[in-house]
């Protein structure tokens, strides 16, 4: 008898123990770092740092995008009121929250002088190179006019003066080792003005389209995609950008039967991508704005490409329409129209030629099945992380950080259409990541692909600073959805986006911040919480299809 209670002691002490080290144990823990380390319940932070500072050093490397020739010292960022002299409440209703915003630390802190290799380009080699480019418009349009004259064929012409100091040149000028604007570059409102104002004076199918047709320059292709209408349309400065039109309405969500690579590319997509991507502070989309298009008069009557023109057709209701040819929704019954020639739409500006700048497209290591079964790696092996980490380039320096800095942009878009990345060749490995093509992001404002967030879920990592800014958007006086409202309030083609949409940010971000806490809880600061950079150290030494996938790109 006396052995069974001794027996049943030591049981219900075991018993006892287990419980307390594997459930009270974590559950205090979890109560201390909800109220501790991130200030307030559900996860968010008083607004300041706290206990994580910032290195305010090299701002570009430490705080945002890229990478830095050598650290510099440590210093805590000190801890500021968002309005010096106010209370949060009384802050927050005080003026414009986005310049409140971008006059906060975390926004501020000085980037490293910008030496000829962490420029892009030179300013010399850029103009030169252009002015060879406006040498042939000028030549191939006197002969296009000579050819019109001879057939009896009337061909408007347009004015248009190439300007050394236009803001997409300054933009092109601006791009660097770290992002590819500035914070505070006053080239970029003007190049939306621009973009959003000047007259067209040609437009043509996009080099990606007539890759997939066979007839295009290819050297200026990286990777050809996508089967969704686009153009490519030049401005009476020569300036280039992309245009999507309207395909749905601001209040249609996604069907939920779609898949996710047959969803319909949103023009209010890419510009609500371009606010959110600046308020991140990762600056790698290029700049983007709506814009009313007459496609009679700035699309068919500029277009000297007659594949362009065969696709334009009137519908029943007199409205001017065309189509895409193109490998898939190549038909009048995709057609976009105008209304009855007015067609919104997106124009994103164009980043310098590849034969000046060369970029690669690399594949995206939690790319998606593009398949109705197929299932990749990654969704059913939960360790998937642990082997990437040993792959080259992710084995070192920032490309991993970047790939999650990425996957968290995505998730608040709900974009789960990220199938590969790019980079410029002249920064190498450690160059940050552009966010190209965000067209399949806001799509459903009711739902969160929690699987987005894979890289960050299965990594458990984050920059320091990335931390600190989604932290700062959890507060009533840098609500992220109040930020992106206010932005987007100077884009012509109010609203951008509706209201459930806005309100889905603020609920994704919450998620994001979760994860991160997770992540802490189970491994602790020091693993999770990485600073922004670790210099590259190891060479090349895996992965076969990164090596095809950049002969191919070539």
């Amino acid at each position: 008898m006396r052995r069974d209670r001794l027996l049943l002691a030591a049981t219900l002490t075991a018993v006892f123990t287990a419980d307390l080290y594997f459930v009270l144990l974590p559950k205090l823990r979890d109560v201390q770092w909800r109220w501790g380390a991130w200030g307030l319940p559900g996860g968010s932070c008083p607004c300041v740092p706290g206990n994580l500072t910032v290195r305010p050093g090299p701002a570009g490397p430490w705080t945002s995008n890229g990478t830095a020739a050598a650290a510099t010292p440590v210093t805590p960022v000190t801890p500021v009121t968002p309005a010096e002299g106010l209370s949060a409440p009384e802050a927050a209703d005080e003026g414009s929250k986005l310049a409140r915003l971008f006059a906060h630390p975390l926004y501020n802190i000085q980037t490293p002088p910008l030496g000829p290799e962490e420029r892009l380009l030179q300013a010399e080699q850029l103009v030169d190179y252009y002015k060879r480019k406006v040498s042939r418009w000028e030549r191939h349009m006197r002969f296009y006019s000579e050819a019109a004259a001879a057939s009896n064929i009337t061909v408007t012409e347009r004015d248009a003066t190439f300007d050394p100091e236009a803001s997409w040149l300054k933009f092109h000028l601006g791009i660097n080792r770290y992002a590819l604007y500035s914070r505070h570059d006053p080239a970029i409102p003007k190049l939306l003005q621009d973009m959003q104002a000047l007259s067209i004076i040609s437009a043509d199918y996009t080099q990606d389209e007539k890759a997939l047709k066979g007839v295009c320059d290819c050297a200026q292709v990286v990777k050809p995609s996508g089967h969704h209408l686009k153009l490519a349309l030049k401005m009476q400065n020569f300036g280039k950008a992309m245009f999507k039109p309207m395909r749905q309405q601001r209040d249609q969500e996604t069907p939920e039967d779609f898949f996710y690579f047959v969803d319909f590319q949103r023009h209010n997509a890419e510009i609500a991508a371009f606010h959110l991507d600046r308020i991140l502070d990762f600056r790698r989309v290029p700049p983007v704005v709506g814009r009313l298009v007459n496609i009679t008069g700035e699309v068919l009557q500029v277009t000297h490409n007659e594949d362009l023109r065969s696709v334009f057709f009137t519908s029943p209701a007199n409205n001017t329409c065309f189509f895409a040819k193109c490998l898939y929704v190549c038909k009048t019954e995709y057609a976009v129209c105008g209304r009855p020639d007015l067609l919104e739409g997106s124009l994103s500006a164009y980043l310098p030629g590849l034969s000046i700048a060369p970029r690669i497209s690399i594949p995206n290591p939690w790319i998606r099945s593009y398949t109705f079964t197929g299932r990749e790696e990654w969704e059913v092996n939960p360790f998937y992380c642990d082997t990437i980490k040993q792959l080259y380039p992710y084995n070192s320096g920032n490309r991993l950080l970047n790939i999650i800095d990425m996957s968290i942009f995505d998730f608040l878009m709900g974009n789960m259409d990220r199938h590969h990345y790019e980079i410029f060749t002249k920064f190498g490995d450690d160059s940050f990541l552009l966010h190209f093509d965000n067209a399949r992001g806001f799509g459903k404002h009711s739902h969160d692909v929690l699987s987005i967030l894979a890289p960050l879920s299965q990594c458990c990592m984050i920059k320091h600073s990335t931390l600190l800014r989604l932290q700062l958007l959890t507060q009533p006086q840098y609500r992220l959805s109040d930020l992106m409202r206010e932005s987007l309030e100077g884009d012509p083609l109010l609203p951008v986006l509706t209201e459930p949409h806005l309100l889905a940010l603020d609920r994704r971000l919450q998620k994001v911040l979760r994860v991160v806490q997770r992540c802490v809880r189970r491994l602790g600061e020091a693993q999770v919480i990485t600073k922004d950079f670790v210099k590259s150290t190891d060479e090349p030494q895996t992965s076969p299809e990164a090596d095809t996938d950049r002969k191919k790109a070539r």
